[in-house]
Formats: C-alpha cells, sequence, structure tokens
C-alpha cells in the first residue's frame, strides 16, 4: 500500500455500523419493524375500527401534525402494545362517516373527549370541547386505523414514564428508552419541547404576559 493509500484509507474496508442494541423491545407495530416516511402532498384518508361488521368509519380530511408514540393511561393501544401511536388534525377535517351510533364518550371529564366503538373499544377520534386550552380546536387520532399510507411520521415519545403505571416493569426504562432513541423517537416524560412550548405560550398570551 502506498503512502497515501495508508493517510487517506484508500482500499480500506469501511466498518458496518453499529447493529441495534434493543431490537427486542417493542414499542409498537407501527414502528417496531421500521419507521413508514410522509409522503408529499399526502391530504388525509380513512379510519376504521376493529369490527368486522358494521364498523365506524371516520374520515380525516387532511395530514396529520405531532404524530407521536404516546405512554400515557388514557390513549388507546393495540394488543400488546406498551405505547400508543397518535397525532393531531383540526377538529374541522374530522368527519364520522359510518356507523355513528356505536360511538361513545370513554370519559366526560377528561380534557380530551375520546370517543370509542362500543363494539371493538378502539378510540376513533379525541377531541379537545374546552375552549380555553392550547389544544382547542385539535382532534387526537391514531391513524394506524387507516389503510392508506403516507401520513406523518411519528416525531418523539410522550409520557414515557407513564407506562409504569400501567404496569411496565420499572427495571425495563432503561432499555425501553434506549430502543426510542435507536428508532429516532427521543423520549420526553411529557411532550415534546415543541408542543410544550405552544402550551406555555398559550397560557402566557391568556395571562397577559406576551401579546
Amino acid at each position: 500500500m502506498g503512502l497515501l493509500d495508508r493517510l487517506f484509507g484508500a482500499g480500506q474496508e469501511t466498518s458496518a455500523p453499529p447493529a441495534p442494541k434493543y431490537q427486542h423491545v417493542k414499542i409498537h407495530p407501527q414502528v417496531d419493524s421500521g419507521i413508514a416516511p410522509t409522503k408529499d402532498g399526502f391530504a388525509g384518508g380513512t379510519l376504521t375500527c376493529k369490527c368486522q361488521t358494521d364498523p365506524v368509519v371516520v374520515r380525516v380530511g387532511a395530514q396529520t401534525a405531532h404524530n407521536h408514540v404516546c405512554g400515557c393511561t388514557k390513549c388507546w393501544k393495540p394488543k400488546g402494545a406498551i405505547f400508543s401511536q397518535v397525532a393531531v388534525v383540526g377538529s374541522d377535517k374530522v368527519t364520522v362517516e359510518q356507523n355513528a351510533d356505536k360511538l361513545e364518550l370513554v370519559d366526560a371529564s377528561a380534557t380530551i373527549q375520546r370517543h370509542a366503538c362500543k363494539g371493538c373499544g378502539v378510540h376513533m377520534y379525541g377531541r379537545v370541547e374546552d375552549a380555553g386550552h392550547p389544544f382547542h380546536g385539535l382532534d387526537f387520532v391514531h391513524t394506524e386505523l387507516s389503510q392508506e399510507r403516507g401520513w406523518a411520521t411519528p416525531e418523539f415519545a410522550a409520557f414515557v414514564s407513564s407506562i409504569i403505571e400501567a404496569g411496565v416493569d420499572p427495571g425495563r426504562m432503561f432499555e425501553i428508552r434506549g430502543r426510542l432513541n435507536e428508532i429516532g423517537l427521543p423520549p420526553y416524560d411529557c411532550l415534546s419541547p415543541a408542543l410544550m412550548d405552544v402550551i406555555a405560550t398559550h397560557v402566557a398570551k391568556s395571562k397577559g404576559v406576551l401579546a
């Protein structure tokens, strides 16, 4: 090997990227095997509950935002998942197209009014009705209920510590956070910094601190 080869590494094998350390940790079916990319120009689709007959069908007429996996104990999760996956969209873009009579309110006292199918239990959308809340005018939806591909990709993990309240062994938290970082979903024990800024800005404006 010549001097230039030795200096600049010509002809040397490039080392392979490190293998995932936490691939055995399962987060949610939508992210465990790779995260699907967002599709440019995607304009929404339909969400369908899990009922085999007369399913509830909800149309979402726009792309979603702030998609994330959530560890809270309120969000609907598919069987076996320790996180839910949830995104937001304008409430005016959400319409129940079929079998609205099968929907019931999960918890009338909750900030997010989650509407679930009485047949299969799936949450079809969650609406913030409080006009004074920072997220008023937004609905929370589970895009995994759609057959369309191209929804906004998940960006982070929220309320990670809350999975302990759902029964996850606290001793697993290191590897769970490791897996979330590994797949590009930075873990937070609240919402993402961007969403926390939205909340703080709303509060500051309501108090007259900001114009």
